[in-house]
């Protein structure tokens, strides 16, 4: 499968954003950076290989800026080394609305945003979120 066909099958285009976060797991909280963020998740690495336990929910804070957080809960999608993937379970409005004014700017497509936002609604109505 080529790049450009698995683009065509993501129902949310990723952002490339490259930025420290912190991760709350169950035995405290791990530095780590966020490679790319999505409404729907993210990819985040670490400084030493993934060993924390896949069935647990994760809390995942970016600052954007002093004033401004992104944060979402998260669960694991795949992990490969120190890189891990992780689909949101959970984020609040403030969250939503940041993250899609985050998106928007480095889309530069409303079009594709609103498609995302869509899809995005549609998977919420079928998980009875």
């Amino acid at each position: 499968m080529t790049l450009e066909n698995l683009d065509e099958k993501r129902k949310f285009h990723r952002i490339i954003y490259d930025a420290d976060a912190t991760l709350e797991t169950a035995n405290g909280v791990l530095s780590c950076t966020t490679l790319d963020l999505s409404l729907k998740g993210c990819l985040l690495e670490f400084k030493e290989p993934w060993e924390s336990n896949p069935d647990e929910l994760f809390t995942l804070s970016i600052a954007l800026s002093e004033d401004v957080e992104i944060k979402m809960e998260l669960s694991v999608s795949h992990v490969i080394g120190n890189k891990v993937g992780f689909k949101c379970e959970h984020i609040d409005i403030e969250s939503i609305s940041q993250l899609r004014r985050l998106v928007e700017l480095n889309l530069g497509d409303s079009i594709l945003l609103e498609r995302d936002l869509l899809a995005l609604s549609d998977i919420s109505l079928h998980e009875g979120v």
